[in-house]
């Protein structure tokens, strides 16, 4: 059993959490954070599977409301067209991602990359976050379907390492015309399916290479990933509402170009 391993799937996993709903790109950061710490993991399966820890957290948070739309299925428009929108929003990432699940896998061992993708994706934030847009729709639970689709189509750009999927999504929302607010809960729908997708094929993938040293790191990295979504999903809606994405594009900006440093320094 490594000891040291285990801290730093520890610390992986509380990255993780922490960073999945926020527009920063949780999967740049496990692997700048794997490649200066050294960790590896079988297939790259570790940053994907982990994940499941954050879907739980979403779940936990939002399971009395998703548990009513559930029932109202039968009798109400709205819950089925709620349905329909998360389902055409998680199409087009889930069916590109497929096609390019290989070329993907290897492209996101670039840690250089994600430093590049990490400082645009903050301008890019940073810029639209300051815009004097007008928002017409503030239910994440309204979306129309076509509205849900677009969104869906943003979130393709995530599958270049650091863009990030949340951040992808939100930008797409805004610039379509959400609230803040909206636009960040539609995108904690929106991860549901895709991260549960992007978990169950990337384990049908990988099972056979995965040995107890791997499960233990995975277990230890899922409870972290839970425990600090957990915190981000019950206080993230109220933040953004008030003050907006402007520190989450700072933040991409400023550790891109750290990384940038470090890579060239140690490299």
């Amino acid at each position: 059993m490594d000891i040291a391993n285990m801290g730093k799937a520890l610390i992986l996993g509380i990255v993780e959490g922490g960073t999945e709903f926020i527009p920063v790109s949780s999967t740049g950061h496990l692997i700048l954070l794997g490649h200066f710490l050294g960790f590896q993991s079988t297939g790259k399966t570790f940053e994907v599977l982990i994940q499941l820890g954050a879907i739980l957290a979403i779940l936990l948070v939002y399971f009395s409301r998703l548990f009513g739309v559930l029932l109202c299925l039968p009798t109400d428009a709205w819950a089925r067209r709620f349905v329909v929108s998360v389902l055409v929003a998680f199409l087009p990432a889930a069916l590109l991602g497929a096609l390019l699940h290989s070329r993907i896998k290897a492209v996101f061992e670039r840690p250089d990359l994600v430093c590049v993708a990490l400082i645009l994706g903050g301008i890019v934030l940073l810029v639209v976050d300051r815009l004097k847009l007008e928002p017409k729709d503030d239910n994440a639970f309204r979306f129309t379907p076509w509205l849900a689709f677009k969104i869906g189509i943003c979130q393709c750009a995530a599958l270049f390492p650091g863009v990030s999927r949340s951040g992808a999504t939100i930008v797409g929302a805004l610039l379509m015309g959400t609230t803040k607010r909206a636009a960040a809960e539609f995108s904690f729908f929106l991860a549901m399916p895709t991260m549960a997708g992007a978990f169950a094929y990337d384990l049908y993938k990988n099972y056979k290479l995965l040995d107890f040293a791997d499960a233990a790191n995975i277990g230890i990295g899922f409870v972290a990933a839970f425990i600090s979504g957990l915190i981000v999903v019950r206080y993230l809606l109220d933040y953004v509402s008030r003050h907006g994405f402007g520190v989450f594009a700072w933040w991409r900006i400023i550790v891109g170009t750290l990384g940038l440093v470090g890579l060239f320094a140690f490299r």
